[in-house]
């Protein structure tokens, strides 16, 4: 099956939302092909269906004096944030017409081709039992380092959202939240576990390590 890949760069949130709406509805009535949005957030917090009102540890009225949006979406998962520097993906993939009706299948498949684009990038990854996500394979602190989350949504077995990889986003963003609830995860971004080896164009290189993988996996 084909695969189309669209970087857009900076776009909001709801104009995002909007375009996935769009493109599933599309996908359903076999419109179009598969696609990947790639993108990347002005700041916004997100509260997924599993949200607990305790992990915002900011209100929404100082987030907006921050700047921060908020949104509460139906995807799985609880609290994240996106901001500059944060590679987002959106996966619009009919499962049905792969024969892969198995949501949880569908997130260990993200986790891997995430996975695989870390370790082009030159970091290693693995996964925490119980958690979704992708961690760093490095045990330089006690707690779990969290470099990209996931959440995703399904229609008619058209998947939404996505994932989350952290560039070279600043990382105080998720001073506001407990990420994903987990409050025994440390976050960090690919800037930080390349330190000086990190090259000026990451994002780019990020870009198209994601590309690639993900075309040579659904492509």
């Amino acid at each position: 099956m084909r695969l189309a890949v669209r970087e857009l760069g900076e776009i909001s949130y709801r104009d995002a939302l909007a375009l996935q709406d769009e493109l599933v509805a599309a996908r359903r009535r076999g419109a179009c092909e598969d696609t990947l949005l790639l993108l990347e957030h002005p700041p916004v917090v997100t509260l997924g269906r599993s949200a607990k009102g305790e992990h915002l540890l900011v209100d929404a009225d100082a987030l907006a004096a921050r700047g921060v949006a908020v949104h509460e979406v139906a995807r799985g998962g609880d609290v994240t944030y996106h901001g500059p520097g944060q590679l987002v993906g959106y996966p619009i993939v009919d499962l049905g017409a792969r024969d892969a009706r198995d949501v949880h299948a569908w997130l260990r498949t993200l986790e891997e081709l995430i996975g695989e684009a870390l370790v082009a990038l030159g970091v290693p990854w693995r996964r925490v039992p119980g958690w979704t996500g992708v961690f760093v394979d490095a045990p330089v602190s006690a707690r779990p380092r969290k470099i990209a989350s996931i959440g995703v949504g399904v229609r008619g077995w058209v998947t939404l959202h996505g994932f989350a990889l952290n560039v070279d986003v600043d990382l105080a963003g998720f001073d506001a939240i407990v990420p994903c609830g987990l409050h025994a995860v440390e976050m960090t971004s690919l800037a930080r576990e390349l330190g000086v080896r990190a090259p000026r164009d990451l994002g780019r290189q990020a870009r198209a390590a994601v590309r690639q993988a993900f075309e040579t996996r659904l492509g």
